[in-house]
């Protein structure tokens, strides 16, 4: 999608309810308009990049990017196999987890759809969303992928 375009269609919108007033209605508009022209782009990439991040939390394998090339902004599924668990690694800390029957079944069935017992369906989401230097400040990013101008 062109973000210009969407930008564009604020400003143009905006700049329609100013012509329903006077002259002074007209021009706050046109001021309002500028302002929103410099920060939509922003505020839409934030929209986005929060979107990828959902969805790339819902998937079981891989992430999803935002990508920006010039004024285009699309969505790019990035696959990323889960490492296999080292065998001879020892799992021997527990922990204690209270859930909803509802959420329960929830992860049962994700587990079940994804051929792993529901222990190894939680280990892959940990493993996943667990950053791997754990200095404060430098877990996962919310924005991936690249971009170019």
């Amino acid at each position: 999608m062109k973000m210009s375009l969407v930008v564009e269609g604020f400003r143009s919108d905006l700049m329609a309810v100013g012509e329903l007033g006077d002259d002074a209605v007209a021009e706050a508009a046109e001021r309002i308009g500028a302002v929103i022209g410099r920060s939509a782009s922003a505020r839409i990439m934030d929209l986005l990049a929060e979107a990828a991040d959902d969805v790339s939390a819902a998937l079981p394998e891989g992430r999803v990017e935002l990508r920006l090339v010039g004024d285009d902004v699309a969505f790019a599924y990035v696959s990323e196999p889960q490492p296999a668990p080292d065998v001879d690694a020892e799992l021997s800390a527990r922990i204690t987890l209270r859930l909803s029957e509802t959420l329960k079944r929830k992860v049962e069935a994700a587990a079940g759809t994804a051929g792993v017992s529901v222990n190894g369906w939680i280990l892959r989401l940990l493993e996943r969303g667990t950053p791997v230097d754990t200095r404060p400040g430098r877990g996962r990013s919310r924005l991936h992928g690249y971009g170019t101008t």
